[in-house]
């Protein structure tokens, strides 16, 4: 898409919601609410945060411990797997019909269930229903790796939208220097950060990433009591309905690194801030990271975006899922 074709200044709204966790249909009708109620206030991208369709189970252990798994536990990530979606699949088509009739673009954070393995993922949608795309966490935290995969460079997508281009990294990926790098390379200019890190000092990374980027960021979490999660959720903060579980922190950062919105705790909320990509300009005059403030001849990054697979299929008919350049030609 031609540069001049895109929309200069228009309004951005980061949702920092309830969903019902493990209750896609419930969170669905959710959405669809959070969508509407953002499009009111002119929104013409909603960003939604991490897990929200399929839950962020904060605070489980799955029955697990160093050299095994309980059948309370594995029943639990039983339940979990069928809490998520497939991508594509019938959640996705809902998710791409919300977006078409409110004519928005949208991004959401969702759990995809591929196979046995669930991954931490980011959707994108388009404001005719289009299906842009997918981010799957690249790497997950902490006991985050008991329950979701890793994603592989295959899906680190940075669209060029009629609003510019749009892009997602997901939590604690933004602490990745290389994978911001990699961002930045491709020219990211709405840079997503859908998360479930409500420190206040995710705001001050939020704002690093905005300078360091000369991009709009946009971070959006959950806002979560115990009482939102089912009575027999067995997790760690207790059965006090009032224990704030996700506490928040969504915000909206403009490339000099001043706060448009947020951050916001406590609180279900929508944040909504004015984008205008004639600042992203502005402010690499003076700071390009991939750019004129880099230096190619001392330091270089590589980013291998081919599909990772664990099997490769040789026959004398059909060669496929193979990352071995030399067994194409």
């Amino acid at each position: 898409m031609n540069e001049v074709n895109k929309e200069a200044a228009w309004t951005a709204a980061v949702i920092q919601g309830i969903p019902v966790p493990f209750d896609q249909r419930a969170t669905l009708v959710k959405v669809e609410e959070l969508v509407a109620s953002a499009v009111s206030q002119n929104a013409r991208l909603v960003v939604f945060p991490e897990a929200f369709v399929g839950g962020y189970p904060k605070g489980h252990v799955f029955g697990s411990y160093v050299g095994g798994r309980s059948d309370e536990g594995r029943d639990a990530y039983r339940e979990y797997w069928e809490a998520a979606i497939d991508v594509p699949g019938p959640c996705v088509d809902e998710l791409a019909a919300i977006a078409a009739r409110h004519k928005v673009h949208m991004v959401i954070g969702v759990i995809e269930r591929d196979g046995g393995t669930l991954y931490c993922c980011v959707l994108f949608f388009g404001p005719a229903g289009e299906f842009l795309g997918k981010h799957r966490k690249l790497m997950p935290t902490g006991a985050e790796r008991l329950i979701w995969g890793y994603g592989d460079g295959s899906t680190m997508p940075v669209l060029d939208t009629a609003l510019g281009k749009l892009g997602a990294v997901i939590c604690w990926e933004n602490y990745m220097p290389m994978m911001r790098t990699a961002m930045y390379a491709k020219g990211i200019q709405i840079y997503c950060a859908p998360t479930a890190d409500s420190r206040p000092t995710w705001v001050a990374s939020m704002q690093h990433i905005a300078v360091e980027g000369r991009c709009y960021v946009l971070a959006s979490n959950q806002f979560l009591r115990r009482s939102d999660f089912p009575e027999s959720y067995p997790s760690l903060f207790g059965d006090d309905p009032d224990a704030v579980v996700q506490a928040g922190g969504s915000c909206i950062i403009d490339p000099f690194g001043k706060i448009l919105a947020g951050p916001a705790f406590g609180e279900e909320t929508i944040l909504t801030a004015e984008i205008d990509l004639r600042n992203i300009a502005r402010g690499k005059f003076d700071f390009d990271v991939t750019g004129h403030y880099s230096r190619p001849d001392v330091f270089r990054l590589t980013v291998d975006e081919r599909r990772q697979s664990p099997v490769t299929v040789i026959s004398s008919t059909t060669r496929y899922e193979t990352n071995d350049e030399d067994l194409l030609k």
